[in-house]
């Protein structure tokens, strides 16, 4: 099933490529202290209202956790697909994490799948003021194979299914302003009681994206966000804040705080910095990341 998976992700592609009528590149690197990513993608348009993008995805994880650390580097693609009608707008994105193996023997390999389904829908359509309501309704479901740890048992190596359903609003206002707000729920079909942590590659920010760049395993319960966003449209130019709260089954609560800028370097080259820091209200867990992005369009 998964590697049918994979080879539809990778050959889908190049077909989208051949009737690409623009192209556009972006590459990216964050690190911190416990963690390090580069990325890189490309998108195309094949048709006027129809856009897909091939996104790898590289990571070395120093983090230590109760098991131990990951090891090797983990690889991961993505096929995010868009389909823009009049009012609404269909996303579909599957991903794929190539097999990571176990350095440990009583550990299996681990390895994960999954994708996102979304409908964006446009709520508010104010062309002579210039003001825009959008909500983005939608569900992902990942499945994982690796090492789930619990409070009564020994460690057991299994694969462990997740769904997170979540909402998002976008509000805009002149072209100058945009207010942004997420929530997510998780949900666990395997169970989730007495999971202490699970041994897996998935990041937990392919699920929802929230307002944070963290890179992140622990099991998420729910989660609220927010950003504001100031836009330059004259320039091209954006600077925003972000703030979201996660509560978690396996970890304690997190708060992450935002702020980045994106601006044009020159004409169809554009650059983008952000700053997050992350921290646990007892103030035990405190991260600092940091984010560089290019991108050009053709």
């Amino acid at each position: 099933m998964r590697k049918l998976f994979l080879l539809l992700t990778l050959t889908a592609f190049p077909s989208f490529m051949g009737q690409a009528k623009t192209l556009d590149a972006r590459a990216s690197y964050l690190w911190s202290s416990d963690k390090n990513q580069a990325m890189a993608s490309l998108s195309v348009a094949p048709t006027y209202n129809t856009r897909a993008s091939l996104v790898a995805r590289y990571v070395k994880d120093m983090q230590d956790y109760s098991f131990g650390r990951l090891k090797d580097p983990i690889y991961s693609v993505y096929l995010p697909l868009i389909f823009q009608l009049e009012l609404l707008d269909i996303e579909l994105t599957p991903f794929y994490y190539f097999k990571h193996n176990a350095d440990n023997p009583a550990y299996q390999d681990a390895y994960a799948y999954g994708g996102t389904f979304a409908l964006t829908m446009l709520m508010e359509n104010d062309q002579v003021n210039d003001i825009y309501t959008r909500a983005r309704l939608g569900a992902t479901y990942a499945h994982q194979q690796g090492t789930l740890f619990t409070k009564d048992a020994a460690p057991e190596n299994t694969d462990y299914a997740q769904v997170a359903y979540f909402l998002q609003l976008s509000y805009s206002m002149f072209q100058t302003y945009r207010l942004e707000a997420t929530g997510a729920a998780f949900q666990y079909p395997d169970g989730i009681t007495g999971v202490t942590a699970f041994r897996g590659v998935l990041n937990q920010q392919d699920l929802v994206a929230l307002q944070t760049l963290d890179i992140t395993r622990d099991l998420r319960k729910y989660a609220l966000g927010g950003r504001f966003v100031r836009m330059w449209a004259e320039s091209g130019s954006t600077l925003y804040i972000g703030y979201s709260f996660t509560e978690n089954y396996t970890a304690d609560p997190d708060h992450s705080f935002i702020i980045g800028n994106s601006f044009p370097l020159v004409k169809n080259v554009f650059f983008d910095m952000a700053y997050n820091h992350i921290e646990t209200p007892s103030h035990k867990n405190k991260r600092d990341i940091f984010y560089l992005g290019f991108g050009t369009s053709f």
